[in-house]
């Protein structure tokens, strides 16, 4: 999405040469084939560890660094290959978008009109916003040392980025849609006329 806004914003006239079918679906390839082999990757490194300890996994959800904390192995391989992939599959891909939106800008600048201005962050700012909570929580909770024991904090950062963020995204871009925000208003109106 961001390198989509990038062209559109940045090279307008060209468009609907840059961002060929070709590209789009090279660009879902390598998302999905990164991911896949990340995934892949720390599920055989898992199997090398032993889980002697208490079983019980005090987390909402089966999470890399909470089986971590369950082993009784020497987790360094594990914790090596979560900053070495991940600073290429999570890290990458944040200053890309991060790069991206930083042309956007200086294209905007460049050209001020209040109208463009508008237009662009409407469309950029909701996007960005969601991509920094994103990436800033697993980050947060992949780059950052944390203790031994599995805390409410470790948790809470993982429902944010796995639980918060997807339920934005469908909110933050149908609002975007003139129809989608007329519904909503009309539900309102009724929901505030009801109650009186």
């Amino acid at each position: 999405m961001a390198y989509d806004r990038y062209v559109a914003i940045c090279h307008p006239l060209h468009y609907s040469r840059i961002m060929s079918q070709k590209l789009c679906f090279l660009l879902v390839v390598v998302s999905w084939v990164l991911s896949s082999s990340n995934a892949l990757l720390h599920t055989l490194l898992l199997t090398h560890l032993s889980f002697l300890r208490d079983h019980t996994l005090h987390h909402f959800f089966c999470d890399l660094s909470a089986l971590l904390k369950l082993s009784s192995s020497d987790t360094t391989i594990n914790q090596l290959a979560i900053l070495i992939v991940g600073s290429v599959v999570i890290t990458l891909p944040f200053i890309c978008i991060l790069v991206s939106y930083g042309h956007i800008g200086a294209t905007i600048l460049r050209r001020p009109s209040i109208r463009g201005i508008c237009k662009a962050l409407s469309t950029c700012g909701s996007h960005l916003s969601v991509v920094s909570l994103y990436y800033g929580t697993i980050i947060a909770l992949y780059f950052v040392p944390s203790s031994d024991s599995t805390n409410d904090k470790d948790v809470i950062v993982s429902m944010l980025y796995c639980l918060v963020t997807p339920m934005l995204n469908p909110f933050i871009y149908s609002l975007r849609n003139r129809d989608m925000k007329g519904a909503l208003r009309n539900i309102l109106s009724r929901r505030t006329i009801s109650m009186w």
